[in-house]
Protein backbone atom coordinates (compact mmCIF):
# COMPACT_ATOMS: atom_id res chain seq x y z
CA UNK A 1 0.00 0.00 0.00
CA UNK A 2 1.70 3.20 -0.92
CA UNK A 3 1.73 6.35 1.53
CA UNK A 4 -0.57 8.46 -1.15
CA UNK A 5 -3.39 5.65 -0.69
CA UNK A 6 -3.09 5.53 3.11
CA UNK A 7 -3.16 9.38 3.68
CA UNK A 8 -6.84 8.80 1.21
CA UNK A 9 -7.90 6.22 3.93
CA UNK A 10 -7.07 8.67 6.68
CA UNK A 11 -8.80 11.31 5.09
CA UNK A 12 -11.78 10.04 4.06
CA UNK A 13 -13.72 9.21 7.40
CA UNK A 14 -13.12 13.36 7.96
CA UNK A 15 -14.03 14.16 4.61
CA UNK A 16 -17.61 12.25 4.61
CA UNK A 17 -18.49 14.34 8.02
CA UNK A 18 -17.48 17.21 6.37
CA UNK A 19 -19.54 16.74 3.53
CA UNK A 20 -22.43 15.78 6.23
CA UNK A 21 -22.02 18.78 8.11
CA UNK A 22 -22.73 21.18 5.07
CA UNK A 23 -25.49 19.00 4.03
CA UNK A 24 -26.86 19.48 7.13
CA UNK A 25 -26.65 22.73 7.19
CA UNK A 26 -27.80 23.50 3.51
CA UNK A 27 -30.74 21.64 4.00
CA UNK A 28 -31.86 23.62 6.81
CA UNK A 29 -30.93 27.05 5.01
CA UNK A 30 -32.81 25.99 2.32
CA UNK A 31 -35.61 24.39 3.18
CA UNK A 32 -36.17 26.89 6.28
CA UNK A 33 -37.03 24.39 8.83
CA UNK A 34 -37.11 25.72 12.15
CA UNK A 35 -34.76 25.41 14.94
CA UNK A 36 -37.47 23.45 17.46
CA UNK A 37 -38.11 20.90 14.75
CA UNK A 38 -34.51 20.44 13.06
CA UNK A 39 -31.93 22.49 14.05
CA UNK A 40 -28.90 23.15 11.88
CA UNK A 41 -25.24 22.16 12.45
CA UNK A 42 -24.07 25.72 13.17
CA UNK A 43 -27.06 26.21 16.36
CA UNK A 44 -25.77 22.56 17.13
CA UNK A 45 -22.34 23.92 17.25
CA UNK A 46 -22.89 26.96 18.93
CA UNK A 47 -25.26 24.58 21.88
CA UNK A 48 -22.05 22.88 22.45
CA UNK A 49 -20.29 26.09 22.54
CA UNK A 50 -23.07 27.66 25.26
CA UNK A 51 -23.76 24.64 27.27
CA UNK A 52 -20.10 22.87 27.60
CA UNK A 53 -20.21 22.82 31.36
CA UNK A 54 -23.61 20.91 31.82
CA UNK A 55 -22.96 19.13 28.65
CA UNK A 56 -19.23 17.87 30.30
CA UNK A 57 -21.07 16.96 33.17
CA UNK A 58 -23.88 14.57 32.12
CA UNK A 59 -21.05 13.28 29.42
CA UNK A 60 -18.98 11.86 32.15
CA UNK A 61 -22.01 10.32 33.95
CA UNK A 62 -22.59 8.76 30.55
CA UNK A 63 -19.33 7.70 29.93
CA UNK A 64 -18.22 6.38 33.93
CA UNK A 65 -21.91 4.69 33.41
CA UNK A 66 -21.43 2.68 30.56
CA UNK A 67 -17.68 1.85 31.09
CA UNK A 68 -19.20 0.44 34.71
CA UNK A 69 -21.60 -1.81 32.61
CA UNK A 70 -19.48 -2.95 29.74
CA UNK A 71 -16.98 -4.09 32.00
CA UNK A 72 -19.44 -5.94 33.88
CA UNK A 73 -21.00 -7.16 30.21
CA UNK A 74 -16.64 -8.05 29.07
CA UNK A 75 -16.49 -10.45 32.46
CA UNK A 76 -19.83 -12.05 32.46
CA UNK A 77 -19.50 -12.57 28.45
CA UNK A 78 -16.10 -13.71 28.21
CA UNK A 79 -16.51 -16.71 31.27
CA UNK A 80 -20.04 -17.15 29.42
CA UNK A 81 -18.69 -17.85 26.35
CA UNK A 82 -15.82 -19.73 27.42
CA UNK A 83 -18.80 -22.44 29.01
CA UNK A 84 -21.15 -22.63 26.37
CA UNK A 85 -18.41 -22.57 23.92
CA UNK A 86 -15.93 -25.18 25.68
CA UNK A 87 -18.81 -27.83 25.14
CA UNK A 88 -20.91 -28.72 21.63
CA UNK A 89 -23.98 -29.64 24.19
CA UNK A 90 -23.83 -26.57 26.14
CA UNK A 91 -23.23 -24.53 22.57
CA UNK A 92 -26.17 -26.50 21.06
CA UNK A 93 -28.67 -26.00 24.84
CA UNK A 94 -27.54 -22.27 25.52
CA UNK A 95 -27.55 -20.72 21.96
CA UNK A 96 -31.64 -20.47 21.84
CA UNK A 97 -32.26 -19.30 25.08
CA UNK A 98 -29.71 -16.19 24.50
CA UNK A 99 -31.24 -15.52 21.20
CA UNK A 100 -34.74 -15.26 23.15
CA UNK A 101 -33.09 -13.17 25.49
CA UNK A 102 -31.49 -11.01 23.16
CA UNK A 103 -34.85 -10.44 21.55
CA UNK A 104 -36.32 -8.73 24.39
CA UNK A 105 -36.32 -5.02 23.92
CA UNK A 106 -34.09 -4.01 27.08
CA UNK A 107 -36.38 -0.91 27.40
CA UNK A 108 -38.75 -3.57 28.64
CA UNK A 109 -35.83 -4.23 31.80
CA UNK A 110 -35.44 -0.81 32.68
CA UNK A 111 -38.94 0.06 34.96
CA UNK A 112 -37.95 -3.82 36.95
CA UNK A 113 -34.41 -2.23 37.70
CA UNK A 114 -36.18 1.52 38.93
CA UNK A 115 -38.12 -0.67 41.58
CA UNK A 116 -35.47 -3.43 42.29
CA UNK A 117 -32.82 -0.71 42.12
CA UNK A 118 -34.41 3.11 42.25
CA UNK A 119 -33.49 5.72 40.28
CA UNK A 120 -30.28 6.27 40.02
CA UNK A 121 -26.94 4.86 38.07
CA UNK A 122 -27.64 1.20 38.99
CA UNK A 123 -30.59 0.83 36.81
CA UNK A 124 -28.16 2.57 33.47
CA UNK A 125 -24.89 0.31 35.00
CA UNK A 126 -27.24 -2.94 34.64
CA UNK A 127 -29.18 -1.87 31.33
CA UNK A 128 -25.73 -1.15 29.49
CA UNK A 129 -24.83 -4.62 30.64
CA UNK A 130 -27.89 -6.44 29.54
CA UNK A 131 -27.38 -4.82 26.43
CA UNK A 132 -23.40 -5.54 25.44
CA UNK A 133 -22.88 -9.30 26.56
CA UNK A 134 -25.26 -10.91 24.33
CA UNK A 135 -22.11 -10.17 21.45
CA UNK A 136 -19.49 -11.14 23.93
CA UNK A 137 -21.18 -14.22 25.03
CA UNK A 138 -22.20 -15.67 21.02
CA UNK A 139 -18.48 -14.75 19.44
CA UNK A 140 -16.36 -16.25 22.09
CA UNK A 141 -18.43 -19.33 21.84
CA UNK A 142 -18.51 -19.23 18.40
CA UNK A 143 -14.87 -19.11 18.13
CA UNK A 144 -14.46 -21.88 20.43
CA UNK A 145 -16.97 -24.02 18.89
CA UNK A 146 -15.66 -23.93 15.35
CA UNK A 147 -12.37 -25.36 16.05
CA UNK A 148 -12.21 -27.65 13.19
CA UNK A 149 -11.99 -31.14 14.53
CA UNK A 150 -9.12 -32.45 12.47
CA UNK A 151 -6.83 -29.77 14.65
CA UNK A 152 -8.29 -31.23 18.05
CA UNK A 153 -7.83 -34.88 16.88
CA UNK A 154 -3.98 -34.53 16.11
CA UNK A 155 -3.88 -32.53 19.43
CA UNK A 156 -5.15 -34.80 21.03
CA UNK A 157 -2.97 -37.54 19.66
CA UNK A 158 -0.18 -35.65 20.63
CA UNK A 159 -1.09 -35.76 23.56
CA UNK A 160 -3.08 -32.64 24.71
CA UNK A 161 -5.70 -33.05 27.56
CA UNK A 162 -9.06 -30.89 26.33
CA UNK A 163 -8.01 -27.92 29.03
CA UNK A 164 -4.47 -27.79 26.25
CA UNK A 165 -5.93 -27.32 23.49
CA UNK A 166 -8.95 -24.76 24.56
CA UNK A 167 -6.37 -22.57 26.30
CA UNK A 168 -3.44 -22.87 23.63
CA UNK A 169 -5.24 -22.91 20.58
CA UNK A 170 -9.17 -22.31 21.09
CA UNK A 171 -8.39 -19.14 23.19
CA UNK A 172 -5.95 -18.21 20.47
CA UNK A 173 -8.38 -18.55 17.95
CA UNK A 174 -10.99 -16.74 19.71
CA UNK A 175 -9.24 -13.50 19.73
CA UNK A 176 -10.17 -12.02 16.43
CA UNK A 177 -13.97 -12.78 17.34
CA UNK A 178 -13.96 -11.06 20.68
CA UNK A 179 -12.40 -7.90 19.61
CA UNK A 180 -14.82 -7.84 16.97
CA UNK A 181 -17.63 -8.56 19.84
CA UNK A 182 -16.10 -5.70 21.66
CA UNK A 183 -16.50 -2.83 19.04
CA UNK A 184 -19.80 -4.06 18.85
CA UNK A 185 -20.53 -4.01 22.61
CA UNK A 186 -19.28 -0.83 23.37
CA UNK A 187 -21.65 0.91 20.89
CA UNK A 188 -24.42 -0.83 22.18
CA UNK A 189 -23.30 -0.31 25.59
CA UNK A 190 -23.97 3.83 24.99
CA UNK A 191 -27.02 2.99 23.85
CA UNK A 192 -28.12 1.04 26.64
CA UNK A 193 -27.26 3.58 28.90
CA UNK A 194 -29.34 6.77 27.19
CA UNK A 195 -32.31 4.44 27.05
CA UNK A 196 -31.92 3.90 30.66
CA UNK A 197 -31.07 7.60 31.67
CA UNK A 198 -34.54 9.12 29.78
CA UNK A 199 -36.43 6.91 32.22
CA UNK A 200 -34.65 6.37 35.05
CA UNK A 201 -32.16 9.09 35.78
CA UNK A 202 -31.62 12.41 36.53
CA UNK A 203 -28.13 12.73 35.15
CA UNK A 204 -26.56 11.89 32.43
CA UNK A 205 -26.12 12.68 28.35
CA UNK A 206 -30.15 10.74 28.19
CA UNK A 207 -31.36 12.98 31.17
CA UNK A 208 -29.77 16.17 29.58
CA UNK A 209 -31.73 15.02 26.15
CA UNK A 210 -34.86 14.20 27.67
CA UNK A 211 -35.22 17.56 29.71
CA UNK A 212 -34.06 20.04 26.75
CA UNK A 213 -36.67 17.68 24.31
CA UNK A 214 -39.33 19.24 26.80
CA UNK A 215 -37.98 22.54 26.45
CA UNK A 216 -37.94 21.80 22.43
CA UNK A 217 -34.56 23.33 22.73
CA UNK A 218 -33.74 20.28 20.31
CA UNK A 219 -30.25 22.38 19.38
CA UNK A 220 -29.35 21.01 22.36
CA UNK A 221 -30.46 17.77 21.72
CA UNK A 222 -28.65 17.14 18.85
CA UNK A 223 -25.60 18.49 20.31
CA UNK A 224 -25.81 15.73 23.11
CA UNK A 225 -26.61 13.31 20.24
CA UNK A 226 -22.76 14.39 18.81
CA UNK A 227 -21.26 13.67 22.35
CA UNK A 228 -22.57 10.16 22.53
CA UNK A 229 -21.50 9.54 18.55
CA UNK A 230 -18.33 11.01 19.66
CA UNK A 231 -17.58 8.78 22.86
CA UNK A 232 -18.99 5.60 20.75
CA UNK A 233 -17.04 6.58 17.98
CA UNK A 234 -13.69 7.30 19.99
CA UNK A 235 -14.01 4.06 22.23
CA UNK A 236 -14.67 1.89 18.67
CA UNK A 237 -11.42 3.34 17.32
CA UNK A 238 -9.43 2.19 20.40
CA UNK A 239 -10.86 -1.77 20.29
CA UNK A 240 -10.20 -1.74 16.46
CA UNK A 241 -6.41 -0.53 17.22
CA UNK A 242 -5.88 -3.08 20.07
CA UNK A 243 -7.22 -5.50 17.94
CA UNK A 244 -4.99 -4.79 15.15
CA UNK A 245 -2.18 -4.93 17.71
CA UNK A 246 -3.02 -8.29 18.98
CA UNK A 247 -4.61 -10.24 16.20
CA UNK A 248 -2.55 -8.83 13.35
CA UNK A 249 -1.88 -12.27 12.14
CA UNK A 250 -5.52 -12.69 11.34
CA UNK A 251 -5.24 -10.00 9.02
CA UNK A 252 -2.39 -9.85 7.80
CA UNK A 253 -3.71 -10.39 4.37
CA UNK A 254 -5.44 -6.82 4.63
CA UNK A 255 -1.88 -4.47 4.75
Amino acid sequence: MTTQTRWRERLAPWVAVLALILVWEATVRLFDVPPFIFPSASATAQALVTFAGPIGMHSWQTFWTTMAGFGLGVAVGLVLGLIIGSSRFLYHACYPLLVGFNAIPKVAFVPILVVWFGIGSVPAILTAFLICFFPIVVNVATGLATLEPELEDVLRVLGARRLDVLLKVGLPRSLPYFFASLKIAITLAFVGTVVSETVASNQGIGYLMMSAGSQMRMSLVFAGLIVISAMAMVMYELFALLEKRMTGWAHRGQR
